[in-house]
């Protein structure tokens, strides 16, 4: 009798409690709902409809395109004055008659200043002047500088002997003496064969060409630097012009 009596009131008790979870809620965490703000405004972003007009712009005059009048500065070193008195001419013909542009040498700050001015059609006719000048005061020929006017795909590169190996004394004028050849054999061959023009002046290596050919005149005057003899690099430069060549 007293085990029936103690039994039906657990009974109720979970019938209770069952019900009550039946009516209790689950709350949602704001974890979750702002996950689902997210991921509700992302959906009508997606759905938005892209705009598909491109922006209109009105073409724009050849003038308003140049903006006011450039001019660039190319300082001159005394050891080049003379040179550059001598033939002045042929550096002013082209850069007047062919680019349209203003040249003069200031006398007070020794420096040649190109200007655009009204007549100059191509933008970038200061900059290939600029560089014809820059390489004419490097040391290189009136002739071989204007290919920069003439051509769009010639480079200038400099480097110092020190950068590919810190020499000093003796060991520097070898290595020099190496790039350079007996009578500029040396020098003369790699420009033959890499199709470059190089100016060696003090510790400075000038070379002028086309990227690849920059690129092998480098390594040979690299290796030349390094201590490899001529012979080997003579061979290694004609190996690679002749892949090259093979290519084109």
């Amino acid at each position: 009798m007293d085990s029936g009596k103690d039994t039906t009131p657990d009974a109720g008790a979970a019938i209770e409690s069952k019900n009550d979870a039946d009516t209790f809620t689950k709350v949602k965490s704001k974890k979750t709902q702002k996950r689902k703000r997210e991921k509700d405004a992302a959906d009508m972003d997606t759905e938005e409809p892209v705009a598909s007009k491109r922006p209109q712009f009105p073409p724009i005059s050849g003038d308003k395109l140049k903006g006011p009048d450039e001019m660039r500065k190319i300082a001159v070193p005394a050891n080049r004055y003379t040179p550059l008195k001598e033939n002045w001419l042929k550096i002013f013909t082209p850069i007047v008659e062919n680019l349209q542009l203003q040249v003069r040498f200031n006398l007070k700050t020794r420096n040649v200043e190109i200007k655009t001015c009204k007549e100059t059609q191509d933008i970038g006719s200061l900059t290939k002047a600029t560089d014809f000048v820059r390489a004419f005061i490097l040391g290189f020929q009136v002739e071989d500088a204007l290919a920069l006017i003439r051509l769009d795909e010639l480079f200038l590169e400099s480097f110092d002997v020190t950068d590919v190996k810190p020499l000093k004394g003796d060991h520097l004028s070898r290595a020099i003496g190496r790039i350079a050849g007996k009578g500029g054999k040396t020098k003369f061959t790699i420009e033959n064969v890499t199709k470059t023009r190089i100016v060696l002046a003090d510790t400075k290596v000038h070379i002028l060409g086309s990227f690849q050919n920059i690129k092998m005149a480098r390594t040979a005057i690299c290796n030349l630097i390094l201590g490899s003899p001529p012979s080997k690099v003579y061979g290694n430069i004609r190996v690679v012009a002749s892949r090259t060549a093979e290519r084109f």
